[in-house]
């Protein structure tokens, strides 16, 4: 096997200069049953985990990826034997060394697995920790369940934000990773989560249905709101704490849209605690004082259906140390 520093290019091998970009070879892959109806794009983004997104979407628009010696469409799904040709890619040096999770978070997150068969993971993800690597972000909590199961095909099943704790799940072969999804879709399997509000939420709400729109502020950062043109979203909100300063609610997502219970809450009148996005900054202020100082939502638990995959169970996150403090100030109050 060749040293790190070397890369191959039209079958020679050259050094790598640290300070010049080199170019990779062409490369020709066979598409196994792994990558059976994965998307294009998709596979390029991981197959080419050093180059931008953008560059990516360009040589597919370019022609320059061949699928079977034809373009192309980046939603093109992959089917067994599918002969995927991709072009000479300049790479920087300083790019292709991916950050490694310190190992304190290895473990740490090895700890945090709450399910596991021979197709399924689930995770408790702690908050602050985004689920895959992208702007900004050197690492996500895939990258870590990569290092703790090099030998096996992990993927996301779906996604929490980043600010976001709780039940996670994440698939161990391409085929349960399809049906698992395909199960979300089809609203057989059950998200539930815990959030702090602000203010008293009212008991007679207990169904938000409205419909959410994605929009980019000025300065390029992605915002949902509630608007008539948007997608179909509805969450199912029960009151488990009332009060006066904050209330602590469940809140069933039956649809998955982009920031929905962040979105919905503050719809009501009721912004999450912690929101730094859709939150009130002197609510979120008072709360700093007191020690809180995340996001308060919780995935708290996942119920699954009898599968191919999974047999009927819930699986439930223990609640984070800020939320039992909560929690016990709303008992005692």
């Amino acid at each position: 096997m060749l040293p790190e520093e070397y890369i191959t290019v039209s079958r020679h091998c050259h050094p790598l200069n640290p300070f010049k970009s080199q170019k990779t070879a062409v490369s020709v892959v066979e598409i196994s049953a792994a990558q059976l109806n994965q998307r294009l794009d998709n596979f390029l983004i991981k197959q080419l985990d050093n180059v931008p997104r953008t560059r990516i979407y360009r040589i597919i628009r370019k022609g320059e990826v061949r699928v079977n010696k034809k373009r192309s469409k980046p939603d093109y799904k992959l089917q067994i034997g599918d002969q995927v040709r991709m072009p000479p890619m300049h790479m920087e040096r300083a790019k292709r060394r991916k950050a490694r999770p310190p190992e304190t978070l290895v473990r740490k997150i090895e700890q945090a697995v709450l399910y596991q068969n021979r197709d399924i993971l689930i995770v408790d993800k702690p908050a602050g920790l985004a689920v895959h690597a992208g702007s900004g972000v050197d690492y996500g909590l895939i990258d870590v369940m990569r290092l703790l199961f090099p030998t096996t095909e992990i993927e996301l099943v779906h996604r929490l934000d980043r600010d976001t704790s709780g039940c996670l799940m994440l698939a161990k072969n391409r085929q349960a990773l399809l049906g698992m999804q395909s199960l979300l879709q089809e609203r057989k399997i059950n998200k539930n989560y815990t959030a702090v509000v602000q203010g008293c939420w009212p008991q007679e709400i207990s169904e938000i249905s409205q419909p959410l729109k994605k929009f980019n502020l000025p300065n390029g950062e992605r915002r949902v709101r509630v608007d008539a043109s948007g997608k179909t979203a509805l969450s199912r909100v029960k009151l488990l704490r009332g009060g006066n300063f904050y209330s602590i609610i469940q809140v069933e997502l039956v649809t998955g849209r982009t920031h929905q219970i962040r979105v919905h809450c503050l719809a009501q009148g009721h912004p999450i605690a912690g929101d730094d996005k859709y939150g009130d900054k002197e609510f979120n202020r008072n709360l700093r004082r007191r020690g809180i100082r995340r996001l308060m939502l919780q995935a708290s638990s996942l119920e699954l259906p009898l599968s191919a995959y999974t047999s009927e169970s819930v699986i439930n996150a223990p609640l984070p140390a800020e939320f039992e403090l909560l929690l016990d100030e709303a008992k005692r109050a």
